[in-house]
C-alpha cells in the first residue's frame, strides 16, 4: 500500500532521488501522505459508476503513529526538563553560552530541528546580524552538502536549489520574470559568505549569474551551517529515518480504522433487501412505523455488519500498533501493568525502548548538533564583537573544551532523592568523591545553574555555622 501511495506523489526528475525520499517521509510525518489520492473514503463509485478500490481513497481516520513516536522521543531529548547544561573550563565562555541559549531560545530551535530531522537529516543556520546571534532550521530536501577532502567532518559548502513559480519571485521583489513560468532558485553558503544567484528559467536556463544585491559576505572563515544526521545508518548525507519501519503498519491502521468507522455508519443505516415477489407498488420507506408488505413467497431483510467484526478490527489495530512501536522503539508502556511504585526508575523501565531511541538521538543532536552550534558561537565571537542580553561580550577562547551534562530521564521521587543524597554523602565523607562532583551530580535535580557559586555558598554557610556555634 505504501508503494502504491508513493506512486501518486509527483516526482521531479530534475532532483536527486534523496529529495523525493525525504519529501515522502516528510508527508508521512506531517500526515499529508494521502493528499494526492483522488477520492474520499466514502466515495464508493466514480462518475461513471465504477467501483473505487480502497487504495485510491483517502482514509477518513488518521492515527498519526509516526508523528507520535517522533514527538515522544524529542520530548525526552530537548524539552524544558531534559535540555542539557553546558560545562566549560572558562567561566566567561560558560556564561556567554548560557546567555546565548536563553536569549535565542536555543532549546526551541533544537526541538524544531529534531522534529524535522526525523526524516533523515536537518541543518541549522547561524547568522550574525548587527552583533546579535540568530539560529534558523533548514529542511534538507533541497540542500546538498560538500565536505572538505582533508577534513570529512567539516563542511566546505552547502547548496540550496529548488523550483519556484515566477509569481512568487515577483512577490519577493524580483524583476524580469514571467509569472507563469518556473525558475530555479539557488544559493550557496561557504566559508566566506552567502552567495545568491539570479533565478534561472527551467525551460531555457542561462549561465549562472551572481545576485550581488542579495549576496552577503560574512567572512567567518567557516560554513555557518551545522548538518545533523538523524540516526546511525543511511547514506553519507542523510541518517536513518526514525519511523521508517512503522510506515506500512501506520497506513494499515488508518485504513482499518476507516473501514471500522464505515461499518458503524452502515450499522446505523443498514441497507434494505427485499426478496421478490413483492406486492406493493408504493415507495418503500425504512422505519418502525412503516410496515413492508410482501407476498407469501417474498421476504425482506436489513443488511448490516455485526459487532464482532468491529471488535476484531479494533483488536487487529491494537496488535499492529504494538508491532509498529516495537519496530521503532516507541512508547509501548501501560501503567496498569506495572505493579511497582511510580518512581523515576519505574518509569524508565516502562519506557525502555523509547529511552533507547532518545539516547541515540542525544549523540546526533547533542554532540553533533548543539555542541557544534555552540562552538560556532565562540568562533564567531573571535571574529566579530557580539551583543548578548544587551551587553557586549568580552573576548573568549574559541577552542575551549565544551561538555554536555544531560539530566536524568524522569524526575526522581522523594524516596529516590533521599537514597541518592545518602549515597553521595557517604562517598564524600569516605573521600571517594569530591564536593564539586557531588554538587554537579545534584545540579540538575535541584536547579543549580552555577556549581562554583553554589560551592562558595556552601563554604560560607559552613563558616557561618561555626561562628554561630562558637
Amino acid at each position: 500500500m505504501f508503494e502504491t501511495i508513493c506512486q501518486t506523489i509527483p516526482a521531479d526528475p530534475h532532483l536527486a532521488p534523496r529529495a523525493r525520499r525525504l519529501e515522502v517521509y516528510r508527508r508521512v510525518l506531517e500526515g499529508t501522505i494521502y493528499d494526492a489520492l483522488p477520492y474520499a473514503f466514502g466515495d464508493e463509485r466514480n462518475g461513471a459508476g465504477e467501483y473505487i478500490p480502497l487504495r485510491a481513497r483517502r482514509p477518513s481516520v488518521r492515527y498519526g503513529l509516526c508523528r507520535i513516536v517522533v514527538e515522544d522521543s524529542v520530548s525526552l531529548l530537548f524539552s524544558a526538563g531534559h535540555f542539557p547544561s553546558v560545562e566549560c573550563a572558562d567561566p566567561v565562555a560558560e556564561a556567554l553560552i548560557g546567555d546565548v541559549m536563553r536569549e535565542s531560545r536555543l532549546n526551541e530551535v533544537m526541538i524544531d530541528a529534531a522534529l524535522r530531522g526525523a526524516v533523515g537529516s536537518v541543518a541549522v543556520l547561524l547568522r550574525v546580524l548587527k552583533g546579535r546571534l540568530f539560529f534558523s532550521v533548514l529542511e534538507t530536501t533541497y540542500l546538498t552538502p560538500v565536505w572538505r577532502e582533508d577534513a570529512p567532518d567539516t563542511l566546505a559548502s552547502v547548496s540550496e536549489r529548488y523550483k519556484v513559480k515566477g509569481s512568487e519571485l515577483l512577490a519577493q521583489g524580483y524583476q524580469d520574470v514571467d509569472a507563469g513560468q518556473y525558475y530555479w532558485f539557488q544559493r550557496v553558503w561557504d566559508g566566506l559568505g552567502e552567495v545568491w544567484y539570479v533565478p534561472q528559467s527551467v525551460v531555457d536556463p542561462l549561465p549562472l549569474e551572481i545576485d550581488d544585491e542579495r549576496s552577503v559576505r560574512h567572512g567567518l572563515g567557516f560554513v555557518p551551517v551545522v548538518w545533523i544526521r538523524n540516526l546511525p545508518g543511511g547514506d553519507g548525507i542523510d541518517g536513518a529515518c526514525t519511523f521508517r519501519a512503522a510506515i506500512e503498519s501506520g497506513i494499515e491502521i488508518d485504513y482499518q480504522l476507516s473501514q471500522a468507522g464505515r461499518g458503524l455508519k452502515y450499522a446505523s443505516d443498514p441497507t434494505l433487501l427485499i426478496k421478490e415477489p413483492a406486492t406493493t407498488d408504493r415507495e418503500l420507506v425504512k422505519g418502525a412505523g412503516n410496515a413492508l408488505i410482501v407476498s407469501e413467497k417474498g421476504d425482506a431483510k436489513l443488511l448490516e455488519i455485526g459487532g464482532t467484526a468491529s471488535a476484531a478490527v479494533i483488536e487487529y489495530v491494537r496488535t499492529l500498533r504494538e508491532m509498529a512501536l516495537e519496530s521503532v522503539h516507541g512508547n509501548r508502556a501501560n501503567a496498569d501493568r506495572l505493579s511497582a511504585a511510580q518512581s523515576g526508575r519505574a518509569l524508565e523501565l516502562m519506557n525502555q525502548g523509547l529511552i533507547w531511541l532518545a539516547d541515540n538521538l542525544r549523540i546526533s543532536y547533542g554532540e553533533g548538533g548543539l555542541l557544534a552550534l555552540l562552538r560556532m558561537v565562540l568562533r564567531a565571537r573571535a571574529r566579530f564583537p557580539l551583543i548578548v542580553m544587551g551587553q557586549a561580550v568580552p573576548p573568549v577562547e574559541a577552542e575551549v573544551r565544551l561538555n554536555l551534562r544531560w539530566p536524568r530521564w524522569y524526575p526522581a521521587s522523594a524516596d529516590d532523592r533521599l537514597k541518592e543524597a545518602q549515597a553521595i554523602a557517604t562517598l564524600v565523607n569516605a573521600g571517594q568523591l569530591s564536593r564539586e562532583t557531588a554538587v554537579k551530580s545534584l545540579a540538575a535535580t535541584h536547579a543549580i545553574a552555577d556549581v562554583a557559586a553554589e560551592l562558595d555558598r556552601i563554604e560560607h554557610d559552613g563558616d557561618q555555622m561555626q561562628q554561630d556555634g562558637a
